[in-house]
């Protein structure tokens, strides 16, 4: 038990997926775990925790922003010996290959987020996700589409001056979206395994987007790769 977990050690599975939105984990949990049980409430984030193919797995909405995904990556790490999560989330284009529904695996996130820095005096700006799990999520892939690269991870949704371009241009950053460099710098820390699949949920090139429903039940590919892969030992 943590100060914003209440679940038993042994009610957290050791694989956990992890969406931004609360409405997202409930729809995951009822549409692909058997036998799933709420195993903890607090502030209204309920956890859920069953099998998927006879896998033990937890589903757990972050919220948003690397505050929220770093106490909650950083409990289930620390306190639940938690050895995979692999973040399912929304992101927005910063290039015009990338259109609506598009999937993108991290292999790194950029951010100017003072995170790392505040919580154990690292001042990396760019941190790497897990080669581990990225390369079962290409393996179960196969013929899906899905683009490999860097994340631009943002503390701020709503930006006076959104001159992404530089980003693209000195960080080669194809997205960008809001948790995932608090979540691997967890896993980095505490030597455990995290990446995120991101499904495209709206362009800042032609200005195209997804509406809410949408984001919280249609992006089902990246969900159900990432219960492939996350199985897949």
């Amino acid at each position: 038990m943590t100060a914003h977990i209440t679940a038993k050690k042994e009610e957290i599975a050791k694989k956990v997926i992890m969406p931004g939105d609360p409405l997202r984990a409930k729809m995951i949990a009822e549409k692909y775990l058997d036998n799933f049980k709420i195993v903890s409430q607090v502030r209204g984030n309920n956890i859920y925790t069953g099998t998927y193919k006879n896998v033990l797995v937890t589903i757990m909405a972050s919220g948003m922003g690397c505050p929220s995904m770093g106490i909650y990556s950083y409990e289930l790490f620390k306190f639940y010996d938690v050895e995979e999560i692999i973040r399912v989330g929304s992101c927005g284009s910063y290039v015009k290959e990338l259109n609506l529904y598009d999937l993108v695996l991290a292999e790194k996130s950029y951010s100017e987020s003072t995170y790392a820095k505040v919580q154990n005096g690292n001042s990396e700006e760019i941190i790497s996700s897990s080669n581990i799990l990225n390369n079962k999520i290409l393996d179960v892939a196969k013929d899906k589409k899905i683009t490999l690269g860097t994340v631009h991870c943002s503390d701020v949704f709503y930006k006076e001056n959104n001159d992404f371009h530089n980003l693209v241009e000195k960080y080669n950053c194809l997205v960008v979206e809001m948790e995932t460099f608090a979540l691997f710098h967890n896993a980095n820390l505490l030597n455990k395994k995290a990446t995120a699949i991101l499904t495209v949920s709206d362009s800042l090139v032609t200005k195209e987007e997804t509406t809410p429903l949408e984001r919280e039940r249609k992006f089902l590919d990246m969900i159900e790769l990432s219960l492939e892969a996350i199985i897949n030992d």
